[in-house]
């Protein structure tokens, strides 16, 4: 499955992700917020439970459920900007 990333800053100097199907609309529910785009056509192997270089656990498992995959907020990076 190919997947865009999304990011957007958080309080303390963090950061979350947000993975939807490659060429899809952001879903109406994160609309509001100011996501910026961050890689495009990032392949996610559904026999896995998270995105190697992004923070977001089951994304495959989310992404079944909701359309789309985020990160928790147990998982939230430190921005290095």
């Amino acid at each position: 499955m190919q997947l865009d990333i999304y990011r957007r800053p958080e309080p303390e100097h963090k950061l979350s992700y947000l993975a939807v199907p490659a060429g899809k609309r952001l879903p109406e529910e994160v609309t509001d917020v100011d996501w910026v785009s961050e890689a495009r056509g990032v392949h996610l192997d559904v026999d896995t439970h998270h995105l190697a270089r992004y923070p977001i656990d089951d994304a495959g498992a989310q992404i079944a459920e909701k359309g789309y995959a985020i990160t928790g907020l147990k998982q939230q990076v430190q921005d290095k900007d």
